[in-house]
């Protein structure tokens, strides 16, 4: 079995060489990036923005605007996709070759669907956030309680064996 030692290091670690001594002579990172940009031949940006169905080249099947009723809308639409599956099996029965329509209709409710529920991702990304700080709050108020309890005991202990102590 033959084996090989490791590769050089990169050239540019001569740059950290004095890092341990003096951390401000190593050179400063790159600025982030900001905006669009290409990877690997695709085109991805830096906004963490949801874009919308009309830029997706999607028709929206509900009412536009920020004061969508998210379970009202969520309903219709899967109210709508239950008659669409519906009609899609008897499509199926009754004209095999025009189910192509029915499937188009699908896979549009679910994708008004899916950004819908994808509109309410930072909405749940807070209300896990809080959840969670608020468990993190519970136990260490739990922890300190139970330290007191401990310290309250210690003294006790103490107290007892002070008294013990005097009574011999």
């Amino acid at each position: 079995m033959a084996s090989s030692t490791y590769p050089p290091p990169p050239p540019f670690y001569r740059l950290y060489k004095d890092y341990p001594d003096n951390p401000d002579s190593a050179p400063a990172p790159p600025p982030p990036i900001e905006g669009p940009y290409m990877l690997y031949g695709a085109s991805y940006t830096t906004d963490d923005m949801l874009p919308s169905l009309e830029e997706q080249g999607v028709r929206q099947l509900y009412p536009k605007g920020s004061s969508v009723d998210y379970k009202k809308e969520l309903k219709s639409l899967n109210r709508e996709l239950l008659f669409q599956m519906l009609e899609l099996a008897d499509v199926l029965v009754e004209r095999p070759s025009q189910y192509a329509r029915r499937v188009e209709d699908l896979s549009l409710i679910f994708k008004n669907m899916y950004h819908l529920l994808n509109s309410l991702r930072p909405y749940q990304a807070r209300a896990t956030l809080i959840h969670i700080l608020e468990l993190q709050i519970q136990r260490r108020k739990q922890a300190i309680e139970d330290i007191r309890k401990r310290r309250e005991e210690a003294r006790q202990l103490l107290r007892e064996s002070l008294s013990t102590l005097d009574g011999i």
